[in-house]
């Protein structure tokens, strides 16, 4: 990856814009807590100003776009302003409408045949990384979606994957002076005394953040690394380099040390954010792989990347910086792949190619690296400073993806070797669950029940899982009942199905006493070798005599991190509280899911799952 250093004058210049920014947050917010040091943005973009008057786009090409999330904003801003600028292709304007999808999303639906219910069919689908676009060629190579996915496919921007630590844990290990990687983690999160091995025994032990590599980019490129890093070599992994048992054995060290997975990085930033606004920014994780970029993102008080949002919350008191696993490190490089799908004509091939070339303009990479990308070569910006915690001349390793084959068996068999899980289920049973839902013949209950009687094979055969159902006057006074005791999934498995197909509604909605005595079970039944969690899906408000959120809350909150039980709550329908289940899943450190719209439940079910 080429790289050359920025000149003194960019740098000044972008120092002075960063400090201006910084101090017109804080005066916005009043706030006069420091935050960390460097420049600040030398550039941005966000989606079309609704100020600006539209532009008649009736005789435009049009294309789709799909990108995924951390960009999708930038390039909905320079789609306007390339419409805006007057670009005609074979004497046409070109309109291009972008929209937000998460790269497994995508490429999941693209494997198996875009659907309506998938959004807006794409002409150009912009992954995270490429290897989103190598598993979609592999898996539709005998298909007649075999050319869906062209051979090598331009970047717009990238960014490498890091381990994000919070600054003083990552000094404790050395950085930025000494190089350090999987071999580091592993090492930690082994050793029985934590963090104390280090002299600082209240960080307790060491944990790891990381994301579903089914779902998420950069759960599947750190997932990779893991694999290159177990077997020393930096290229041509081979099948049964993945296959060895000392592979395997490394590969589950290091799965051994994560708190539990999610769908998205933002899980685990925004969770670290909260935990930073109480002062406890230090004892949440302790690292979490995220891309280069997201480091900046949340120094900048903006864990969500969007530009929009960008200044609404202070800097955070504990920073991130990012460490560069020596044994290599994959980079998101962000592919512009023009669909080789029938709907996709030559006009749109023209007029794709001409906006890719607006894209890789200066002007429109500057934008990029204003939101911390490196560009589409590689190079960094004046944002990628050790001053923002990332280093412009790292990494010295990159890891290009692995054949189709080794990279589509990483991807399978990761979840034979992750974290095993041991989750409590607990299905809301009362009256409004008979509810029917409008647009189909089915009731809430009804369509919950085929989302988790679905949502269980995305468990792993390991996995063990309890399933309770609440209401009122359950059992005896009590509002919740316990259906199926903790079972290994692959014994309990046609139990589980047939229990939830026989799930009836009635009463009313006994919501935090039975999320308590959930959480209690938990407590009382943890295995530090597993992630221990409690998802709770209910439809309505709390109903029962014990209506104590705050003490439900107080509850909630671990006094010991380290055997902390994480809730997961899902909102469904428009009658559920998702204000309240968030103050829930923000006290026990998990993640609310909004399923308001009773159709959404399917896909936010395996969301939630993703977590384990």
């Amino acid at each position: 990856m080429a790289r050359r250093s920025p000149s003194a004058l960019p740098l000044v210049a972008a120092a002075i814009a960063g400090l201006l920014l910084i101090l017109g947050v804080r005066a916005a917010l009043k706030d006069d807590k420091p935050g960390p040091p460097g420049p600040g943005p030398v550039a941005s973009s966000a989606a079309p100003d609704p100020t600006r008057p539209p532009i008649d786009t009736g005789d435009c090409t049009k294309i789709t776009m799909a990108s995924s999330s951390e960009k999708a904003e930038l390039l909905k801003g320079m789609a306007d302003d390339y419409l805006r600028s007057g670009a005609k292709v074979d004497g046409r304007c070109v309109a291009v409408e972008v929209f937000s999808k998460s790269s497994g999303g995508a490429a999941e639906a693209l494997t198996r045949g875009w659907a309506d219910a998938d959004g807006p069919r794409p002409d150009v689908w912009s992954p995270a990384s490429s290897s989103l676009g190598v598993l979609v060629k592999h898996r539709t190579a005998d298909t007649p979606r075999s050319a869906l996915i062209p051979d090598g496919s331009p970047s717009l921007a990238q960014t490498p994957l890091v381990i994000a630590m919070p600054k003083p844990m990552a000094e404790k290990l050395g950085w930025p002076n000494k190089a350090l990687g999987w071999g580091d983690v592993i090492a930690l999160s082994q050793d029985p005394k934590g963090w104390e091995s280090y002299g600082q025994p209240l960080w307790g032990a060491f944990r790891l953040g990381k994301t579903n590599p089914n779902f998420s980019t950069s759960g599947l490129n750190a997932t990779i690394g893991t694999y290159f890093a177990a077997t020393g070599v930096s290229s041509d992994l081979t099948e049964d380099d993945v296959r060895a048992q000392k592979t395997i054995d490394y590969v589950k060290k290091v799965e051994g040390a994560v708190v539990h997975y999610g769908d998205t990085t933002l899980t685990f930033l925004g969770n670290l954010q909260k935990a930073d606004d109480r002062g406890e920014g230090l004892t949440y994780i302790s690292a979490v792989t995220v891309e280069e970029k997201s480091v900046w993102d949340y120094n900048m008080g903006n864990p969500t990347g969007d530009p929009k949002t960008l200044g609404k919350h202070a800097p955070p008191k504990i920073p991130l910086v990012a460490i560069y696993p020596k044994e290599g490190t994959l980079v998101s490089d962000s592919p512009y792949i023009v669909l080789g799908a029938e709907w996709v004509d030559d006009a749109k091939r023209k007029a794709a190619a001409d906006f890719l070339k607006f894209v890789q303009q200066p002007e429109q990479q500057k934008k990029f690296e204003g939101a911390a990308f490196r560009s589409f070569e590689g190079k960094p910006g004046a944002l990628v400073a050790p001053a923002n915690g990332m280093i412009p001349a790292e990494p010295k390793l990159v890891i290009s993806p692995p054949a189709p084959a080794v990279l589509d068996l990483i991807q399978q068999s990761w979840n034979a070797n992750r974290k095993p899980a041991r989750v409590i289920m607990v299905v809301d049973v009362s009256g409004s669950m008979n509810q029917a839902v409008a647009g189909t013949k089915d009731s809430k209950l009804e369509l919950a029940k085929r989302a988790a009687i679905k949502a269980l094979d995305q468990f792993s055969p390991a996995d063990e899982l309890a399933l309770w159902v609440f209401s009122t006057r359950l059992d005896g006074d009590l509002p919740y009942r316990e259906l199926v005791p903790r079972t290994v999934i692959k014994d309990g498995l046609p139990t589980f199905k047939e229990t939830i197909s026989g799930l009836v509604g009635k009463g009313g909605t006994g919501l935090y006493a039975s999320t308590r005595a959930a959480v209690a079970t938990a407590r009382e039944q943890y295995d530090a070798s597993r992630i221990n969690a409690v998802i709770v899906l209910t439809d309505g408000k709390n109903e029962h005599e014990d209506n104590d959120l705050d003490g439900l809350v107080a509850s909630l909150q671990a006094e010991d991190e380290a055997r902390a039980i994480r809730v997961f709550p899902i909102a469904y329908g428009d009658q559920a509280e998702l204000g309240v289940l968030r103050q829930i899943a923000d006290a026990s450190q998990g993640a609310a899911y909004d399923a308001k719209d009773p159709a959404s439940i399917d896909k936010v079910f395996t969301a939630v799952v993703s977590n384990f």
